[in-house]
């Protein structure tokens, strides 16, 4: 097994960034500021006075722990909105996150049938927030395009995150780091992961792909999500398939060696049949 230290691994990619890049078909600027902020000026905002925790709620505890990692799997995670450049309260502030980007040191290591993957260096209480997964936000036509293109040996790093909204409208976001992305794209999947994803929002509409840990996790252990989504969140049963309405050939083989291991890696055919 070999090891790389984050300071030296962009040079696994085209072009390395900490955030979500504007690409082909995007709805939506990235960068683009859309939200307005609040008029605190104490050091951190409180529920009683702060606009965006009357509006939002209050969604991080007094250890910056996400509370939402302790619902039932049965319902839906809640999309988070942290304070932003607008609001007037200051850096320090509770409410500020995701933002302020790595809080735990991380390595890079090579192994294996799964090739690279990222593990810890120190221990992450439960609810923390890990990383984000940042690339390339691009339209649905785009992401179809990409997927369609793909030859049977070549690494998928797409993801198709959709949110319910009222009236039974979805957002979808498409997020693909193969070209441009963060250390989020050297997370591997498992069927019993330690990591689940959030959309998270600041600055602009588009949500930060935000991951928390779901557990406790141990200085050494690697970092794994759940592809699909299902973990600590309901999933649409049409959207994440199973082997059945798949050519077995074209599905990845898992080898995350857990006890629940579907034994393939998750797909959404959902981008290839719509529109």
């Amino acid at each position: 097994m070999c090891a790389a230290d984050l300071r030296t691994w962009p040079f696994m990619l085209n072009e390395y960034s900490p955030e979500h890049v504007s690409g082909p078909g995007a709805d939506q600027d990235p960068s683009e500021i859309t939200y307005l902020g609040c008029d605190c000026v104490s050091t951190s905002c409180r529920p009683d006075s702060c606009s965006c925790l009357q509006h939002h709620g209050e969604l991080y505890d007094e250890n910056l722990c996400l509370r939402d990692c302790e619902r039932k799997e049965t319902d839906f995670s809640r999309p988070v909105f942290e304070c932003n450049v607008m609001c007037k309260c200051s850096e320090a502030c509770k409410n500020r996150v995701v933002q302020r980007g790595l809080g735990y040191r991380l390595q890079m290591f090579k192994g294996g049938p799964k090739g690279w993957g990222l593990h810890t260096l120190e221990f992450i209480p439960k609810g923390r927030f890990v990383c984000q997964y940042a690339g390339e936000v691009i339209g649905l036509a785009e992401a179809r395009r990409r997927l369609q293109s793909q030859k049977p040996g070549d690494m998928n790093y797409l993801i198709a995150v959709k949110e319910h909204i009222d009236g039974g409208k979805m957002i979808e976001t498409f997020v693909d780091p193969a070209v441009v992305g963060n250390v989020g794209r050297f997370l591997n999947h498992s069927c019993q992961p330690n990591l689940f994803m959030v959309p998270v929002r600041v600055n602009s509409v588009v949500p930060k792909l935000a991951l928390f840990a779901g557990r406790d996790i141990l200085a050494g252990e690697e970092l794994m999500y759940d592809y699909s989504g299902r973990y600590k969140n309901v999933t649409e049963k049409a959207s994440v398939q199973e082997t059945t309405d798949i050519d077995l050939v074209e599905r990845k083989p898992c080898y995350c060696g857990a006890e629940t291991c579907s034994g393939f890696l998750p797909f959404d055919i959902s981008v290839m049949n719509s529109g």
